[in-house]
């Protein structure tokens, strides 16, 4: 009987060994990728005018500093609906409408996102009028709103794509409603309808599986975050992955999705704390993002096998020079775009 049973438990390590090899032959093959050339990799920022103004700046100032300054070349834009259409059916354009005039004046490439989940805390744009809807409701006021937008800006030749919504497949990030895939459907119908430029969706790098998003874009964006702040753990958080790890989702993702292009839409380059970072000591903001650390996830994300890159981050490096009398991040930005 203990021979029979020695057997048993031999043949059954046996197997379950067979399972951990083939498993770890598939996480190598999906784990590695092509990793572009240094000098063929390309940069951009987001710009949230919101936040510039959160952080005591001025907006136009800061944005003529990105584009003349550091000479950004590639940007993303958010059209966020509580500043579009603050008042029900009465639009305010002129932010907007500036922002991409003078893109166009230096020949700069515009991601324009738009929808009511868009970059930048509390995630959801909405105005408060249209709070206190009911679902439906609220969801023709959307859809009216990204009419208008997409009406307004189709002949602007700067926007190079629409995204719709901000990382909509992250459900418990923001102060959002839980998500309506038929009506993201909707939201993505409308805009192809209208224009027939390529449609960015977006998902979290860490947290998601990409495929949901990945299989209605036209271009996938992931985010790249390395060290943050959990407000459930109540502490820091080292994300303990290389660059594999994002090889390895976007290999398993083209599995089910086949966009035509996979970029980072949102590389960590500010920190992340338990608070606003500007009511952060500098020791507190440098646990999650400093000089070496900002050198360090562009060598990372490098490595992670993608061409195109959209840093998060632009308005602190600013406030951090202005405000902090430290440039160091800014100059150091600088020599990247040049």
């Amino acid at each position: 009987m203990v021979k029979f049973f020695k057997i048993k438990i031999f043949k059954f390590l046996k197997r379950f060994y067979i399972f951990i090899i083939v498993g770890f032959f598939i996480i190598f093959i999906l784990s590695r990728g092509f990793v572009y050339d240094k000098n063929d990799l390309e940069y951009g920022v987001t710009f949230s005018q919101k936040q510039a103004r959160e952080l005591g700046l001025d907006p136009k100032e800061l944005f003529i500093k990105i584009l003349d300054d550091l000479q950004v070349r590639q940007i993303r834009l958010s059209a966020y609906w509580d500043e579009i259409e603050k008042d029900n059916n009465v639009y305010v354009w002129g932010d907007l409408d500036w922002q991409l005039a003078e893109a166009e004046k230096r020949d700069v490439k515009v991601i324009l996102a738009i929808g009511s989940r868009l970059p930048r805390w509390p995630e959801c744009h909405v105005p408060e009028w249209a709070e206190v809807m009911k679902k439906e409701e609220k969801e023709k006021e959307v859809l009216e709103y990204i009419k208008k937008v997409v009406e307004r800006y189709k002949e602007k030749e700067c926007i190079e794509n629409w995204q719709v919504e901000n990382e909509p497949f992250l459900p418990f990030f923001g102060e959002c409603p839980k998500l309506d895939k038929s009506f993201l459907d909707k939201e993505i119908a409308l805009v192809k309808r209208m224009d027939d430029r390529e449609i960015i969706l977006t998902d979290s790098g860490e947290l998601s599986l990409w495929v949901p998003a990945a299989r209605r874009a036209d271009i996938f964006g992931t985010t790249m975050y390395r060290d943050t702040y959990s407000d459930s753990l109540k502490s820091y958080v080292h994300y303990p992955i290389e660059p594999g790890f994002f090889r390895f989702k976007k290999n398993l993702a083209r599995l089910f999705a086949r966009p035509s292009k996979w970029i980072v839409i949102e590389l960590q380059a500010e920190p992340w704390g338990p608070e606003p970072f500007q009511n952060l000591s500098k020791e507190e903001r440098d646990r999650t993002m400093s000089l070496q650390k900002f050198k360090d996830i562009i060598d990372f994300s490098y490595k992670a096998g993608f061409r195109e890159f959209y840093l998060w981050g632009v308005e602190w490096w600013y406030w951090e020079k202005e405000i902090q009398g430290d440039d160091r991040i800014w100059e150091e930005a600088k020599m990247l775009f040049n």
